[in-house]
């Protein structure tokens, strides 16, 4: 496991704090102050559920059998059947960082004070985290509302000793015999902690936040893509000049033109046809518009990054105890609002790759290359170059206009109609992480087709900015040449775009990129 350690209590968690635990392993410890603040709820929910008068979540039933007042000695098996019943998932297993976001995020709600559990309860779950042992958890079952039900059923389930879990080392093993083997004991749940475990939006969140970090660095990659097209297409980067931009002051526009500028600074081959001799009167849209695009795309996720900034400082569960004391049910569990968002990134996440492709193809059209072998093949018509490679790219990106559809336009009623509207905010969640990796491959290979391209220009030299990426290319793909097994020079590629190596070689002449 990681060596960082991330507190957990009431306070909001960070964005980059989530991605700690959930990819790179980082330990969890709950605050003095998360377990002083559970452990007076706690106190209040076991005298609530010693009174007589029924109390929603703490001693009746839930949903649509809410009614039923449970008696005293049932409400033990009640808590561990409301588990058992709702891990009903099915299909694949969800990814493992999924699944540590996701607990995470549970053990936040929990330790906000707010859900009335146990703090051996929570303890638990956090030694789950730090044991990195990783319930299995399946790719259909949420509706997102009552929050993600069905996949922290799962975890619940683990929590208590049953189902199947993944350990550290990435076995498949029952649940109790790899808590037994990491000396966790597992959780006893009293009145209402098979609901709070299970009563939250922290699925979908733990997607969002992580989709947000890789679109970080997918955007920043995706100026460097267009702006090694433009150059390997003796395109022009007047049209990225600040006061022309200033003109329609969107803030992500403005930073995706300066990484522009700064990218190709200082490029022979953009000086090369600067003159009075050049008779071009402008670029075509995927070249002279990537700032709006990819721009507009950026404030997408400033508001997606809002959105999870407010869910992230939540607390979700229903009922919920309130500082005063009450008890009250509520709606907060709906995943709307993480749902819409989750739906507007697919959208931009499409077209971003949509103009990519684009650009791939006018390298590959000797018609509209500016003087580039037809598909940079070597020997055109005994050699194919990267004519396939564009096929790989429009067959993603047709896939990712399919993802751009709303999941959450949707909503199938359930719980005999009690549960009547719902977010379906996890598949927009499940969807969208489908979107981004499509994205991360159309990238790449628009990077591996600009180097080839650029490449091919010699004697004329790129920009420092843009040379240093093909030279960090160039490490692990080699240059053009007659043609060969293309599938791995993506992959590398794609691994290159995603781990920000690409981006870094740049940032080491232009410095920070936004």
């Amino acid at each position: 496991m990681g060596g960082a350690v991330v507190e957990v209590g009431p306070e909001p968690l960070a964005f980059d704090q989530v991605v700690a635990v959930a990819r790179d392993g980082a330990a969890v410890a709950l605050s003095d102050e998360a377990l002083k603040l559970m452990a007076a709820s706690r106190a209040h929910i076991e005298e609530l559920a010693a009174r007589p008068t029924p109390v929603y979540g703490v001693s009746t039933g839930f949903g649509a059998m809410a009614t039923r007042h449970i008696e005293p000695e049932l409400r033990e098996k009640l808590q561990v059947n409301v588990v058992r019943s709702h891990a009903a998932g099915s299909g694949p297993e969800v990814e493992r960082e999924v699944v540590r976001a996701m607990m995470l995020l549970r053990l936040r709600t929990l330790a906000s004070g707010h859900t009335g559990v146990q703090p051996r309860t929570a303890q638990t779950l956090a030694a789950l985290l730090n044991a990195g042992i990783t319930p299995v958890v399946h790719e259909h079952g949420s509706l997102g509302c009552s929050g993600d039900l069905a996949p922290l059923s799962h975890v619940a389930l683990a929590l208590i000793g049953e189902g199947t879990v993944r350990d550290a080392s990435g076995g498949l093993r029952p649940a109790a015999e790899a808590l037994a083997d990491a000396g966790i004991e597992p959780a006893v749940l009293g009145a209402k902690e098979g609901l709070a475990l299970i009563n939250g939006t922290d699925g979908m969140l733990g997607m969002l936040v992580l989709a947000i970090a890789d679109l970080r660095r997918l955007l920043t990659a995706a100026d460097l893509a267009a702006a090694m097209s433009v150059e390997a297409l003796l395109g022009t980067d007047r049209v990225f000049a600040a006061d022309l931009q200033e003109l329609r002051p969107h803030p992500g526009q403005a930073v995706s033109a300066a990484n522009l500028r700064a990218l190709l600074a200082d490029s022979q081959i953009m000086e090369s046809h600067r003159g009075p001799d050049c008779t071009r009167v402008q670029d075509a849209y995927s070249l002279r518009c990537s700032p709006q695009v990819h721009g507009a795309a950026r404030d997408t996720l400033s508001h997606a990054e809002l959105v999870a900034s407010r869910e992230l400082a939540s607390a979700i569960d229903n009922p919920v105890v309130l500082p005063d004391g009450r008890v009250e049910s509520n709606g907060n569990f709906h995943g709307a609002p993480v749902a819409y968002v989750l739906d507007f990134l697919a959208i931009p996440v499409a077209d971003v790759a949509s103009m990519s492709e684009r650009r791939t193809d006018r390298m590959l059209d000797r018609g509209r290359s500016g003087g580039l072998p037809a598909f940079l093949a070597d020997d055109p018509g005994v050699d194919s170059g990267h004519m396939i490679a564009q096929y790989t790219q429009a067959g993603i990106v047709s896939e990712l206009k399919r993802l751009a559809a709303p999941a959450s336009a949707d909503s199938i009623p359930s719980s005999a109609m009690q549960e009547d509207h719902v977010s379906m905010g996890w598949n927009a969640a499940r969807k969208l992480r489908r979107a981004v990796d499509g994205l991360a491959q159309v990238v790449a290979v628009e990077i591996l087709t600009a180097a080839r391209a650029l490449d091919l220009r010699t004697p004329l030299r790129p920009g420092p900015a843009t040379g240093a990426a093909v030279a960090a290319l160039r490490r692990r793909v080699p240059p053009p040449g007659p043609d060969r097994h293309l599938a791995p020079e993506i992959a590398a590629a794609t691994e290159l775009v995603r781990d920000g190596t690409l981006v870094a070689a740049a940032e080491t002449v232009t410095g920070p990129l936004s």
